[in-house]
Formats: C-alpha cells, sequence, structure tokens
C-alpha cells in the first residue's frame, strides 16, 4: 500500500459496547482525516449485523458542505436531525481525539478535548445500545 492509498483508504469498525450503554461511560476514538475526505460516521447502536435496529446516536460528518448531523432511530423512525454547530473541528489530514461521555440525559460530544455540541438521549434503555460502528474517511489509531 503507497503512502497515498493510505490516505483515501475508508475505514470500517465495528466494536461492541460490554454490558451496554450505561451512564458515566466514556468511548475515546482517536484517528486522522484522510487527505480527501468526503464524511465518516460514528454510531452507537443496538445491533451492528441488523442495521433497521435502534441508534443511540448516529453522527455524520460531511466535509463538503461542513455539516455534522446528529439523529437517533427509535421503533424504525428516525427522529429530527441535530445540526446546529459551534464550529467545524476536523481538518484534512489532521488527527483528532472524539470522546462520547454517556451522561443520565445526553451524550457529551467533546472533540480535541473540547466540548463540542450535547445530544440527548432518545432511547430510554441506555443498555440496548451495545455497538459501536465507525466508518469512512478516517483513519483510526485508538477504540477504547
Amino acid at each position: 500500500m503507497t503512502e497515498n492509498d493510505k490516505h483515501t483508504k475508508v475505514e470500517q469498525y465495528v466494536g461492541e459496547i460490554k454490558g451496554g450503554l450505561k451512564p458515566a461511560m466514556k468511548i475515546t476514538i482517536i484517528g486522522a482525516i484522510s487527505s480527501r475526505p468526503k464524511s465518516f460516521s460514528v454510531t452507537l447502536l443496538s445491533d451492528p449485523m441488523d442495521i433497521s435496529k435502534d441508534v443511540g446516536l448516529l453522527f455524520a460528518v460531511n466535509f463538503s458542505d461542513k455539516s455534522i448531523t446528529r439523529n437517533a432511530r427509535t421503533a424504525g423512525k428516525w427522529g429530527r436531525e441535530e445540526k446546529n454547530i459551534p464550529y467545524f473541528p476536523f481538518t484534512a489530514g489532521d488527527t483528532f481525539k472524539m470522546e462520547l461521555l454517556c451522561e443520565h440525559q445526553q451524550m457529551r460530544v467533546l472533540i480535541d478535548g473540547r466540548q463540542f455540541c450535547d445530544f440527548t438521549h432518545r432511547i430510554q434503555t441506555l443498555s440496548m445500545i451495545t455497538s459501536l460502528h465507525i466508518s469512512g474517511d478516517v483513519i483510526l489509531t485508538k477504540v477504547a
């Protein structure tokens, strides 16, 4: 694989959240944005094998319009998209650290140590969220 190939690679990661999501839990994602990114997403979901199942948080980053959309799906239906962002925190080729902090009422998202946004839980039974899925134009170095 050449250096150029490495930076256009689409990452695909699926990991288990042992025991399901719960308050005080933190998920840390460290990686780099590809050199010519289009998009990437981080999804907390109930079943990685069945994409029609509940999604606790979809965090979708789009580089073409510098947008970040957050949403959740319950009982097969997507809710209202949240698109307000204080700034666009990602740059092609740069490294990043994303932290998802599960609180009682919301997910708090930090990017490079700065609070970025909060997403109010729409799924009442957090422990149903058992998987983390990351895909798109990122090169992951650590997921914990």
